[in-house]
């Protein structure tokens, strides 16, 4: 699956040209006066997924930062696993990357972490001030900083369920839904929760995952549909599918274009992930100074209020307000007592055990 198609399909321009602040609204003076010692480049060239997602960093961050500091910065859509190894030989040899900016997802990121491609960021301003999921787990140090959480929700056909939303994953299991039930074709965003849902608890995570192997034996049994973001929306929209596994925005953004569909967080919870910004080894002095400012700027109360709005999702600045439609949301965690709802598994246990997650997800769903 990739990490960041355009979420069903969803096409938030409109909403943005409607919503979006002038460019001089957040131009923040004092952020730049506060910074104009160090000599300016030319632009900064941040990485970013395409579509809505880049669409919502250049509303809520990157124009506001260009109007606060006069650095234009520039965007590059190079998919991240592709950048990915152009990064990685440009710190090995000593060369000068490619991007200023990486925004990627936390697991991504952690694994370049691991190799040693990162800046430390503990010297930014602001981190102390930040919810605690800003800070990448199981890591030392602060080799990136995660900007907001995503949760994988229960997505369900509200006519599916007249007494209600379901209150646990393990209905997916009940014949009358064979054949209407979706995950994502790897399992990714559910492999946890099957753990949970199958009779075992996040304890047993990652040490006995027969737990989820067995939840997905009893599964195929019921010929669950798999396929990305794009599939989703089909499946939904047709009355195809009753129940799925999918990440938040994605659901929200599918009821915003009129599909009825409605989401919730079941008994045993759902997998709650975050995405972050880093930078890596080997620019000049002055180029990462001003990579510093653009994520320091990334995580005020400003730039996130804007950014995190836009994507729906909930954002590692706190007190912020959520969109009118997300408040009181069980999928929209913004204080420590909403994440106890939800399985958060720390970034370099997903590097390591997730591929063998999701082949044997596949070996299961294809056996």
């Amino acid at each position: 699956m990739s990490d960041k198609n355009t979420p069903f399909g969803f096409d938030r321009r409109r909403f943005l040209q409607g919503s979006a602040l002038a460019a001089g609204a957040l131009a923040l003076p004092q952020f730049a006066l506060a910074h104009g010692h160090t000599k300016k480049p030319s632009e900064l060239i941040v990485r970013a997924w395409g579509g809505a997602w880049g669409e919502s960093l250049k509303a809520g961050v990157a124009d506001p930062f260009t109007a606060a500091t006069g650095i234009p910065v520039r965007l590059d859509f190079t998919e991240d696993n592709e950048i990915k190894p152009k990064i990685w030989a440009a710190v090995d040899q000593g060369r000068v990357p490619p991007i200023h900016v990486n925004w990627d997802t936390t697991t991504n990121a952690t694994i370049s972490a691991l190799r040693g491609a990162t800046v430390d960021l503990g010297d930014l301003k602001g981190l102390d001030g930040l919810l605690s999921i800003a800070k990448p787990t199981g890591i030392d140090g602060w080799p990136l900083v995660n900007t907001y959480s995503y949760v994988y929700v229960c997505a369900y056909r509200p006519e599916a369920f007249p007494d209600g939303p379901p209150k646990s994953w393990r209905v997916m299991l009940d014949p009358k839904f064979k054949g209407r039930v979706a995950l994502y074709d790897d399992g990714i965003g559910f492999n946890p929760i099957a753990v949970i849902a199958g009779g075992g608890t996040a304890a047993d995570i990652p040490s006995n995952m027969e737990p989820a192997y067995a939840f997905y034996r009893d599964l195929k049994k019921n010929e669950p549909l798999l396929g990305e973001d794009a599939d989703f929306t089909t499946w939904f929209q047709n009355g195809e599918i009753d129940i799925a596994c999918t990440i938040s925005v994605n659901a929200r953004a599918a009821k915003q274009k009129g599909i009825n569909v409605e989401w919730t967080v079941p008994q045993e919870g759902c997998k709650v992930d975050t995405d972050g910004l880093w930078i890596p080894k080997g620019l000049p002095e002055n180029e990462e100074y001003w990579s510093k400012r653009f994520i320091e700027f990334a995580v005020t109360r400003e730039a996130q209020e804007k950014w995190c709005s836009l994507l729906g999702l909930p954002p590692v600045f706190p007190g912020l307000e959520p969109p009118a439609d997300l408040a009181g949301d069980p999928s929209y965690p913004t204080a420590p007592a909403d994440f106890e709802k939800l399985v958060s598994v720390p970034s370099p246990i997903l590097v390591e055990n997730q591929p063998i997650w999701f082949a044997k997800f596949s070996e299961i769903m294809q056996g």
